[in-house]
């Protein structure tokens, strides 16, 4: 395994990146845009467009400049007044965006999305396709939450999920999550925390550390940051949660400067396909099943299907072809994939063998609870309770 200076040292060559700019960042105390700030993020993207290199930035914002323009000292409470609020701000910050790169000669191009969309699998490729092109033509798609129709069940919950999601639809290199703080750190007292430059892998054990919350005008925090990079770095991928308010940070982190906390080991995986990651990442996991010790060995190090012998316990209500979670008896998501059975047919056949199908439930269609095709392996460990970790996609 590389360490962590070769790691840092080849994000010199990495090609395309998405940076991912939190509300703290952008927005002031007061809830006005902090434009010199912006300015230099732009400047600092402008040298890696220069540069050749494909950027797509995911920006929050919108709403806290909304609650701004309307006078608003504090976060509405309300869906509508939320959604007003975005409505508001998005053009504002759209307008910011666009004339701050054009003094660069860059283009950018606005790019709102809901869960929903990705969800979705022609919506999903259409997304895709549009920011492919964008891309091709050398303009900066500038992606966010479309605030204003979003409502709880297509809502990606921050942007930093959406961020991870965006690296993943354009198979970006490099994932940037820029906030206010200088990475992960770990506390060393009472009253003291360290900064660690390196995390091969986000666990559990890391996740129990994070400290620090969203604000009034974002809702992320340290713990989500942790667990959207732990998705793209799953994939093989590598992701960099920095201080988005030092200076020249985006050009620190790309001239493998030890800046922030560095997360991955850059091994692509050859088992995650375009199809597998969306059934994975892209799709809300309705329900879950806990698997025996035979079943985890024969998933992970074989490269078998689940077969529902292996199957201990089922969680939550599903239909046959939802997308489940594969969690281990202490709870660990291990898997995620399409499930064959309904979760009322898994309760009758759990820890039966293959032959015994028929019998119990009359007729036999599958062997498999989910076959190795329609699941994807996941290799950290510290997703198993998270908002973030209950989604998946599934692409072609």
């Amino acid at each position: 395994m590389k360490t962590n200076a070769q790691l840092r040292a080849s994000l010199r060559n990495i090609s395309r990146v998405v940076i991912k700019i939190g509300s703290r960042v952008l927005i002031q105390k007061t809830g006005r845009p902090d434009i010199r700030r912006m300015r230099a993020l732009v400047q600092d993207i402008a040298t890696l467009h220069q540069a050749g290199k494909d950027v797509v930035v995911v920006t929050s914002g919108a709403i806290g400049a909304g609650l701004h323009a309307l006078g608003l000292r504090t976060r509405p409470d309300t869906l509508p007044d939320l959604q007003m609020a975005a409505a508001v701000g998005q053009t504002r910050l759209m307008s910011r965006y666009s004339a701050l790169f054009a003094r660069e000669s860059i283009r950018i191009g606005q790019v709102l999305l809901t869960h929903d969309d990705l969800r979705d699998r022609v919506r999903h490729l259409n997304a895709r396709n549009t920011m492919m092109n964008l891309l091709r033509h050398r303009i900066v798609p500038v992606v966010n939450e479309n605030d204003v129709v979003a409502v709880d069940e297509i809502k990606f919950g921050d942007n930093d999920h959406l961020a991870s999601l965006a690296a993943m639809l354009v198979d970006a290199d490099l994932l940037i999550l820029l906030s206010t703080v200088d990475g992960f750190r770990r506390p060393i007292s009472s009253r003291r925390t360290q900064r660690v430059p390196y995390l091969p892998r986000i666990e559990a054990e890391t996740l129990a550390l994070a400290i620090g919350k969203g604000s009034l005008f974002s809702i992320g925090g340290m713990r989500t940051k942790l667990e959207s990079a732990g998705e793209f770095v799953d994939l093989g991928r590598l992701a960099v949660i920095a201080n988005g308010r030092k200076a020249n940070v985006v050009k620190r982190i790309m001239a493998g400067e030890d800046e922030g906390t560095l997360i991955g080991t850059g091994t692509l995986r050859a088992q995650a396909g375009s199809r597998k990651r969306w059934i994975a990442f892209f799709n809300k996991a309705q329900g879950a099943v806990t698997i025996d010790d035979g079943a985890l060995r024969a998933i992970t190090a074989q490269g078998r299907s689940l077969l529902p012998a292996g199957v201990r316990s089922v969680e939550g209500r599903f239909p046959m072809g939802a997308v489940i979670n594969v969690r281990t008896g202490n709870g660990t998501i291990v898997a995620r994939g399409l499930t064959e059975y309904s979760s009322d047919d898994l309760e009758r056949i759990k820890g039966r063998k293959t032959s015994e199908i028929a019998a119990l439930l009359g007729t036999k269609d599958y062997d498999e609870v989910i076959h190795r095709d329609h699941m994807l392996i996941l290799s950290h460990t510290g997703s198993a309770e998270t908002g973030h970790s209950e989604t998946g996609e599934i692409s072609s």
